[in-house]
């Protein structure tokens, strides 16, 4: 097996938390459990998708709230939250809130871009403002200020009986250095790294001077790191869907490689009119995948990682999944458990 110049540092996983619309309770419940699997397992992190109108997670932030009280050492993060959606200052609001009752593990990571099917929400979502609304990166530029501290208003002091700060409260010192950009373009790298965040990179980008998966992820962690103020010990942090198999039933291996075969085609070419690269999934033994992750260029030069479960799988799947990346999987990568 190939040898990287450095151990893996990092070892997280990212999950979507599906629940039952008719028992929301129960999912939202599981999904507190694989984070605290993960802690006893020695992750690092631990990573929530952001769905909205969907049977999925709406409200990250508040779950990780919930997490942060039934943890105490893994890091807990968003990947991403659709800044379309929210109010910056309000979601610096909530951001801080929960890294303050986490003791500084909130990771938030955020995405520009108008919100998914906008042309059906926007009535709902902004009726008075959709014509006027900007969802490009200068709503998180806002949100950076916020969560950094920056004046949100030019009033601050003593009305009456109460108190008031002109910038966002609570607030956490440390938070403005734990902000991650999701991108999947070179724009999006750049802009990151000049605006000193940390960047996430996901199974999906956009084919935009290659049509070679690898090698355009690999141009955007460097396009990233040149343009960031700390250079190559910026942090970036590699998101895949990994599935190992050392512990899994024969019904579970055959599940798993029905799946990433099902996915399998969408990664040939470049998809839609934004030209989207997938990577394939990665099925086998967690020495088999440890070989092909080596091989990867882009995995060569990052030292994190937030791999990804499958969307559509069980409980009683994710619990082997991430016990075989903790066990097998992250040994293999030179990671040692955070115990």
């Amino acid at each position: 097996m190939p040898l990287p110049s450095h151990p893996l540092r990092k070892l997280g996983f990212l999950t979507i938390g599906l629940f039952d619309g008719d028992d929301p309770g129960r999912g939202h419940e599981s999904t507190l459990g694989i984070i605290e699997l993960g802690e006893r397992l020695g992750f690092d992190s631990a990573w929530l998708r952001h769905r909205h109108l969907q049977y999925g997670i709406s409200s990250p932030v508040a779950v990780l709230a919930a997490a942060s009280q039934r943890t105490r050492r893994i890091e807990l993060g968003t990947a991403v939250i659709p800044v379309g959606w929210e109010n910056p200052l309000r979601l610096a609001e909530d951001l801080a809130t929960v890294d303050v009752l986490a003791d500084g593990r909130l990771n938030p990571g955020v995405s520009v871009g108008p919100p998914q099917h906008y042309e059906r929400v926007r009535d709902a979502l902004y009726p008075d403002t959709a014509e006027s609304e900007d969802f490009g990166y200068a709503r998180v530029e806002r949100l950076l200020d916020f969560v950094r501290g920056r004046p949100a208003t030019d009033f601050s002091g003593t009305e009456g009986f109460e108190v008031f700060s002109d910038r966002v409260q609570p607030h956490s010192p440390g938070l403005g250095r734990r902000m991650w950009y999701g991108g999947g373009s070179l724009r999006s790298a750049r802009w990151a790294g000049e605006h000193g965040m940390n960047f996430l990179t996901s199974s999906v980008v956009k084919a935009e001077e290659s049509e070679d998966f690898a090698e355009i992820q690999l141009s955007h962690v460097r396009a990233f790191r040149a343009h960031h103020p700390d250079g190559e010990r910026a942090r970036v942090s590699q998101g895949l869907v990994v599935i190992p198999t050392d512990s899994a039933s024969p019904a579970q291996r055959a599940k798993y490689e029905e799946y990433a075969q099902g996915r399998l085609p969408r990664t040939r070419t470049p998809q839609g009119p934004a030209r989207l690269m997938f990577a394939p999934d990665l099925v086998g033994s967690s020495e088999h995948i440890a070989e092909q992750l080596y091989a990867q260029a882009a995995f060569r030069e990052i030292d994190e990682v937030a791999f990804a479960l499958p969307f559509t799988f069980g409980n009683e799947d994710y619990v082997q999944i991430l016990t075989d990346i903790a066990t097998g999987l992250g040994p293999a990568l030179g990671w040692r458990p955070a115990l």
